[in-house]
């Protein structure tokens, strides 16, 4: 249904190096930055796979309220790993890794609030082994 999603952060930079850390753990890397005088607005990074940005931070006025992004996980290391790395890179804690059975019997995910206090999670809907 999204082709992309992107929003303000309140310090670029250490949002930057923030994603750049702990989507490197899903196997997602920052794909394409934009300066403030292309876009007229401000600095933009966008991180996904090669060729393929899809998820999106600039600089701004962070948002009023809390978002919630959820990251797809190849499998349940993955998930593991994002989750120590965000909480590594400055993150709290919103629900460490593990089952959720109350989405689905096979939803592991692993929940944090990043710097400016989001919701991001990744989630691993393969089987459980």
């Amino acid at each position: 249904m999204l082709d992309h999603i992107g929003f303000p952060v309140s310090d670029f930079a250490a949002s930057r190096e923030f994603y750049t850390r702990v989507l490197a753990t899903l196997g997602y890397s920052l794909v394409l930055e934009v300066d403030a005088e292309t876009t007229g607005t401000g600095p933009h990074a966008g991180f996904g796979r090669p060729g393929r940005p899809q998820f999106w931070i600039t600089e701004g006025e962070p948002i009023t309220g809390r978002l919630h992004v959820a990251f797809m996980a190849r499998d349940q290391a993955a998930v593991d790993d994002f989750y120590k790395a965000a909480i590594a890179s400055g993150a709290s804690d919103n629900g460490p890794p593990g089952l959720r059975p109350h989405y689905h019997p096979d939803y592991y995910g692993a929940f944090v609030f990043d710097l400016d206090g989001h919701n991001i999670e990744a989630v691993c809907h393969a089987p459980v082994r």
